[in-house]
């Protein structure tokens, strides 16, 4: 992807950004206050006669139609109507030469869907999209070209449902989610957040009923908030409100969610793997100069029309990216200005307007020099000439309009039109504007006027100076491009200095230092500067540090430093925390923390990523790779109540329960219930619990139902000390020491013998080449493979290890194998304790303090237990545990394996038992019906009802 247009005037604000637009056909809050809903057309600066054209074109360009330039065409394949869904019989219909919107006859008067060149209009307030690497995606379509993507390489957002060609993503609208506010937002209210087509076709309408998706084309509006789904026609009666659907209680309200960002890109504030960004930004920038004329290089094979190379300023000729056009090579110059025009979706008047060859004269001239070989008022007899390149050229103006944005100023309407001419500076406009909102008493230096460059990957913002020529700013604007003056606003705001704080979470230091310790580690490999960056040592335990920082360039410098920086052959890593205002959180809304391992379950992982950050706040969603469980906890620090899904294996969860455990007693919530989403391997938690043996693609938004509508369970934890009587040469002075003692803790089994040396050898197996372990059937296979070379072991575990239980000596028989068990599942859902009545025993529970012991006589053993065959040799029963190893001995705790040196192994109860999520019965049974057709009417019912 190209790189913005806007480096040349705004610098480079410390990211590559890919230009934007306004031409997405998707579309953000409506604008303005009062009742009109109806999107705001595009208004002539100037009392120019309208486009040239054919008559029947200009027809047809009628006001209900909005932006689009239809033109009837002749069908050469089934296609299908963009406003009804229906197919178009016969051969003519009616299409729009700009965005490709394909209409009836009869459909063109009811037409509401803007076109892609106006679609910036129903942006609220811009916001940036954040685009990860180009692929490919099926049965989507583009919202630009309105084209299918299955052919080509596209781009789309990880927070919302925007889909883009490589090629048109220069051309899509900033209109992204709006997940947070930097602290000029104070209202509590939020508007629905519309986004065209992309959904499945058997939704239905919230105002009529009837079926408002399709699978051919793109159709329909959907809010990406709340979810509910409407005709283009019928979604503007709809009210502005957005309640947050079905989901309201677990969705982090946007407004109360602070973050200060300006600078940084959106894969920073919402943690998204660096490793996609890098790709991302390498692959966008091959697409930018090559894809970007792909689309428009296909030359036609027809001898009367010529392809003419037309760029839109300055910027697009250094980096030398033209749109190319075919033209009839006998055709009048405002014709060929159109067509250039439209080339780049700009709506203006061609009139407007002046084509000019590329010489090194035409980049340093400001004159707008008639090179077609006619004169200006001879134009309808004046015919174009072929030329290598040609560069659109804006001709000058005396007098223009300009519409200024009121920013987050408390008032009914979207913006101000203010005619401007040469003598028009920044003041006076700030003037102007002041007297038309009845606030002419007010100071001039209470308030500045900003120019906003609304692109796709970074919303840049310029503020004015207050003696500045207005028509001077917007001539540079269009001499660097044409395109960027149509992604450009002006916003006046109220000069406010608000309180910058940037939060980032160091981790990967020294544990336990003091916070001058700290400091002055982080001076000499950071070089932070003090009266700018306060750290607080909250995590040292954990070797993490918060910084807090008042100044956005030091955060940004900080930041990037950190991503090459390490302490003790450490790496450091950074992330952003955004601050969660727990005060405006309202009383029936529980958030919940999603926390994903993007490495289990194969690619799963970052399937699930992408829709929980589209079904809810991106902010609560946190990818574990990128910091681990501790950036999430310390987001929500101080909110009173909420709960957490972990989408990974049994280790994946104990690694977030220790986690817990550790910074408990910092969080204000400091029993959170959890729920398991399984992607491991063996998932015998998620199987206790009835989250499944596995994900298998379940819809997320089900997922999320099922985790509001569970009930809360208790589970007991367990600390395991392992005292080994090894001694080890100390590093400092020669002299041998006893290996000090190591704690880790237990939530499903551990395993001595033969369980832990099968894991072993599976761990191994995996370091070596972690690439073929993707499935869970390979994984599986792997087992059975090691299983098979342990078949000729002997039963003499009982000879190497001694067991002591509530401080009886407990007889082991014959066996390989000694498990304890905290769950009853063990090795994927096997039933190793066994369903038979003991009187000598209580029935387990994950709840009752205690531990079973079992034994297993070998790998066949085994093979049986996990046919259903046989159960494990029950041993014994209880809460305190001591074994003594006579020689080193494989052991795994939760699926992480190790060789024990000789020692003692001591198991107790770990402290308070844990809160868990355990899946009801009765949204088992609901699931069985279409995931897709459940939400769409509990959607409806909610919104209906609120």
């Amino acid at each position: 992807m190209a790189a913005d247009g806007a480096r040349s005037r705004f610098g480079n604000l410390g990211q590559r950004g890919g230009g934007s637009s306004n031409s997405s056909p998707s579309s953000s809050p409506k604008l303005g206050g009062g009742k009109n809903r109806t999107p705001p057309q595009h208004k002539r600066q100037t009392n120019a006669p309208s486009s040239p054209g054919t008559k029947h074109q200009q027809l047809k360009q009628a006001s209900s139609s909005p932006g689009h330039s239809f033109k009837k065409v002749t069908l050469t394949k089934p296609t299908f109507c963009h406003h009804c869904t229906d197919f178009i019989w016969g051969l003519g219909g009616f299409q729009c030469e700009v965005c490709n919107f394909m209409s009836h006859e009869k459909c063109l008067k009811h037409v509401k869907t803007l076109c892609a060149c106006m679609a910036s209009s129903l942006v609220r307030v811009p916001v940036s999209h954040c685009f990860r690497s180009p692929g490919h995606y099926k049965k989507k379509f583009c919202a630009v070209c309105r084209k299918h993507l299955e052919e080509s390489l596209a781009l789309r957002c990880e927070v919302c449902e925007l889909h883009v060609h490589s090629d048109c993503v220069l051309f899509a609208c900033s209109d992204c989610r709006q997940c947070h506010h930097g602290g000029q937002q104070d209202h509590d209210t939020y508007h629905h957040h519309w986004r065209e087509g992309n959904f499945s076709s058997s939704a239905r309408c919230e105002v009529c009923k009837k079926t408002c998706g399709s699978s051919e084309v793109l159709s329909g509006m959907r809010c990406e908030w709340c979810g509910i789904q409407a005709h283009a026609s019928c979604y503007i009666v709809i009210k502005h409100e957005c309640t947050f659907g079905r989901l309201r209680d677990m969705v982090l309200p946007p407004n109360c969610v602070r973050l200060h960002s300006r600078n940084f890109s959106k894969m920073h504030c919402f943690r998204i793997s660096e490793s996609l960004q890098t790709e991302q930004d390498d692959d966008n920038e091959l697409d930018g100069i090559t894809q970007g004329s792909v689309k428009d290089t296909t030359t036609s094979a027809d001898s009367s029309k010529q392809s003419l190379k037309i760029y839109d300023g300055h910027d697009a000729v250094k980096r030398n990216q033209p749109r190319t056009i075919s033209v009839p090579r006998i055709a009048k110059s405002e014709e060929v200005v159109e067509a250039a025009l439209r080339s780049y979706y700009i709506p203006d008047d061609p009139q407007d307007y002046e084509l000019q060859t590329l010489t090194h004269q035409t980049l340093v001239c400001d004159d707008i020099i008639n090179r077609n070989g006619a004169a200006e008022d001879s134009k309808t007899t004046s015919v174009f000439k072929e030329a290598e390149a040609w560069i659109i050229k804006a001709k000058p103006k005396d007098r223009e309009v300009i519409k200024v944005y009121l920013g987050w100023m408390k008032v009914g309407v979207a913006y101000i039109s203010i005619p401007v001419g040469r003598e028009n500076t920044v003041q006076t406009v700030i003037q102007e504007v002041l007297l038309q909102l009845g606030r002419q008493k007010e100071s001039l230096e209470n308030f500045r006027l900003v120019e906003v460059f609304m692109g796709s990957k970074q919303v840049q913002r310029r503020v004015l100076l207050i003696d500045e020529l207005i028509l001077d700013v917007l001539q540079d604007i269009r001499k660097t491009s044409i395109r960027q003056m149509n992604q450009t606003r002006f916003y006046i705001e109220e000069n406010q200095k608000s309180e910058i704080l940037i939060h980032i979470l160091i981790s990967g230091l020294p544990p336990l230092l003091t916070a001058e310790e700290y400091i002055n580690l982080l001076k000499e490999h950071l070089d932070i500067k003090e009266h700018l960056v306060s750290v607080v040592p909250t995590y040292s335990p954990q070797g993490a540090v918060v910084l807090e920082i008042s100044c956005f360039s030091e955060a940004e410098r900080i930041f990037m430093l950190v991503k090459d920086t390490t302490v003790n052959n450490k790496p450091l890593t950074g992330v952003i925390i955004s601050q969660i205002l727990h005060e405006k959180l309202p009383q029936s809304t529980c958030p919940l923390l999603v926390f994903v391992n993007p490495k289990s379950g194969g690619l799963k992982g970052r399937d699930l990523l992408y829709s929980f950050r589209k079904l809810l706040n991106p902010h609560q969603v946190f990818e574990l790779t990128n910091g681990g469980p501790l950036p999430g906890f310390h987001a929500f620090a101080h909110v009173p109540y909420f709960r957490v899904l972990v989408c990974g294996g049994d280790g994946t969860v104990g690694w977030v329960l220790g986690a817990l455990e550790e910074i408990r007693h910092k969080l204000a919530c400091t029993e959170p219930s959890i729920a398991v989403l399984p992607l491991g391997t063996g998932n015998d938690l998620g199987r206790v619990l009835r989250w499944g043996a596995g994900y298998s693609g379940e819809d997320p938004y089900s997922i999320l139902i099922a985790v509001d509508e569970a009930e809360n369970v208790l589970m007991d934890r367990w600390t395991i000390l392992l005292d080994a009587q090894e001694v080890v040469e100390s590093m400092e002075n020669g002299i041998s020491e006893p290996e000090p003692p190591k704690i880790v803790q237990m939530n499903n089994y551990c395993g001595i013998g033969i369980d832990a040396e099968l894991s072993l050898d599976f761990h191994q197996a995996r370091e070596i080449e972690p690439g073929k372990f993707n499935s869970r059937f390979h994984n599986k296979g792997v087992y059975v493979r090691a299983g098979l070379q342990k078949l000729s072991h002997n039963r003499n575990l009982h000879k190497d290890l001694k067991l002591q239980v509530d401080q009886q000596e407990i007889e082991l028989p014959n066996i390989e194998g000694l498990i304890f068990l905290n769950i009853p599942s063990w090795g994927s859902g096997a039933d190793l304790w066994g369903s038979d009545n003991d009187n000598r025993y209580g029935k387990p529970r994950i709840d009752d303090g205690l531990l079973e012991v079992v034994g297993v006589t070998g790998v066949v053993h085994m093979g049986q237990v996990q046919g259903g065959l046989r159960s494990g040799i029950r041993i014994a029963q209880g809460s305190y545990f001591r074994v003594t190893l006579l020689k080193p001995i494989p052991v795994q705790v939760d699926g992480e394996p190790w060789i024990q040196p000789p020692g003692q192994i001591i198991i107790s109860a770990a402290g308070p038992k844990v809160h868990m999520l355990k899946k009801s019965k009765q949204k088992q049974k609901k699931t069985s019906s279409s995931s897709k057709d459940s939400k769409v009417d509990s959607v409806t019912v909610n919104d209906n009802g609120s």
